[in-house]
This record gives structure tokens, sequence and C-alpha cells, in this order.
């Protein structure tokens, strides 16, 4: 697991023994009736619905490992469901915001790094994580193609597109790093830029090129997920360029193709938008 994982499970399981303690428990002899109380406790303290059922996960699998191990009888979490999280729709760019973000100007003090790194992102629908380790043996840059490595250490190879390309040639040529195995996009002393600064850059970059949505690097992953299916139609090429283990989480992009078409079809119809109730 990544460091980020490990430390969030390490954080639901420290939550679940304050609970045990509060209740004068020791976590091996909490019930079911316990846990749920638990996850009710914590619901009502404002954590978001997603936040109590990836808890609720790390319990399970935690009192899983427990039973394995002839440390207790039975899972009192394995029948206990989280509360429902409502499914938002991501926001994403339009293909104008898109490439005005992604247009830096090279002239600017780092602005053939963020020149690389907006294309990079638009153009291969990266996961700042992604983005961040990447090294330049990564890049082929003949075939058009880098590999990634994404979540749970799974490589996936994915276009880049001829603009991103240019701009990481440019990028190359003015950073002249020393071997192949130098990070694509470093900071000081050749070390990679830490998914935090990149950010900071994307937010600061988007406000210079004049878009005022909250602008993100998952942003841009997003749009580019919907503009490819927009034009393709093929759900399963998005899973697999995004990298997604299951399809159900590269179907929310459906929905918004389906927005599109709704707004396209209010806009062109005739007789599509309703008439006012006459008095």
């Amino acid at each position: 697991m990544s460091p980020h994982t490990v430390d969030a499970y390490t954080r639901d399981l420290a939550l679940l023994d304050a609970y045990a303690a509060a209740i004068s428990r020791d976590v091996k002899h909490l019930g079911a009736e316990d846990v749920r109380a638990c996850v009710a406790e914590t619901h009502r303290r404002g954590l978001s619905a997603k936040s109590v059922q990836r808890k609720l996960s790390a319990w399970r699998s935690y009192f899983q490992w427990l039973l394995k191990n002839a440390v207790i009888a039975a899972n009192p979490a394995a029948g206990i469901r989280g509360p429902k999280a409502a499914r938002k729709l991501p926001q994403v760019l339009d293909v104008d915001e898109a490439v005005q973000l992604v247009t830096v100007d090279t002239c600017e003090p780092l602005g053939v790094r963020d020149r690389a790194m907006m294309e990079l992102f638009y153009s291969s629908g990266l996961r700042v994580s992604e983005l961040c380790s990447l090294r330049w043996s990564s890049l082929d840059a003949e075939a058009g193609l880098v590999t990634v490595l994404g979540k749970g250490s799974k490589e996936r190879v994915v276009p880049v597109g001829s603009h991103a390309l240019q701009a990481l040639s440019d990028l190359k040529a003015a950073s002249a790093p020393n071997d192949g195995n130098a990070f694509i996009f470093s900071g000081r002393q050749g070390a990679a830029l830490t998914t935090r600064a990149v950010q900071k850059r994307v937010r600061a970059l988007s406000l210079r090129q004049g878009i005022f949505k909250r602008v993100h690097p998952h942003l841009l992953r997003h749009s580019f997920a919907s503009h490819v299916l927009e034009s393709s139609g093929d759900l399963r090429a998005v899973q697999e360029l995004l990298g997604h283990a299951d399809i159900s989480t590269t179907q929310i992009y459906t929905h918004l193709d389906f927005q599109h078409l709704s707004k396209v079809y209010d806009e062109a119809h005739p007789r599509a938008k309703r008439k006012p109730a006459q008095k």
C-alpha cells in the first residue's frame, strides 16, 4: 500500500481503538451493536458518508484479520453498512477552457516546465502522483507513449498527444537531464516535485490564464476523460486510459456526456424548452 493509504488506515483503526476505550472495552470484544454505534457517532460528528464508509471498510478488514488468526469468533462489522453517499458529478472544463488553460506562455519563468506539465495532464489524463513520479526513461517520444505507475503499483501505458510531446521536447532541451532516470518534473537538487507543489502551481496558472473555476490536477483528468468519451463513445477505452480497476468508476463520465447532450438538445431543439405557464 502507498504511505497515504497506510496513514489513513492507521487513523481509522486509532479511532476504533479510542471508541472502544471510551466504552471500557477491548477492541477484540466489540460486538456488532458497538460497531454500528461507532459508525453512527462518527457520522454525527460531520464526517462525509464516503469517509465513514472508508473507516468501516478498514474496521471490517481488521476484524477479518483477527478472525483469520483465531483472535475473535466472528467479524462484528461484516453485516454493517455505512451511510449512503450521494454521487456528485465531477466538474469539467469545456474544450476551449482546457486549451486556454494549457497554453502557458513559455517566456515566463518556469514557463517551459509549466507548459509541459499542463499539456501532459490534459493529454494523458494522469493523476498528480503519477505525473510527479515520471522519469525521462518512462517516455517513449518516438512512439508517443508514456509508462505510468498508477494506484496499487500497477503500470499502464498511455498515449501522449503531439502538443504534449513538443512541450516535453522543449523541456528536455531546456533542462538537459543527466540521465534517463532523472525526474521529468523536478524541483531543487533534482528531486521530484511534490503533489502539493504541483496542485498549488496548477491553481496559480489557472488564475493567470483567466480560468476562474476551482482548477486542480484532477479536474484536468476529469476533462480528459469527458472529452475523449464525448468524441469516441468508447467507455472501455477510457477505463483503460484512466487505469480504473472497475468500469463502474468510469461510468460517471457517461452521465457527464448525457448532460452535454441534454444541453445541446435544450439549446438547439425548437420545442425543447417549456413555455412559461400562463396565468
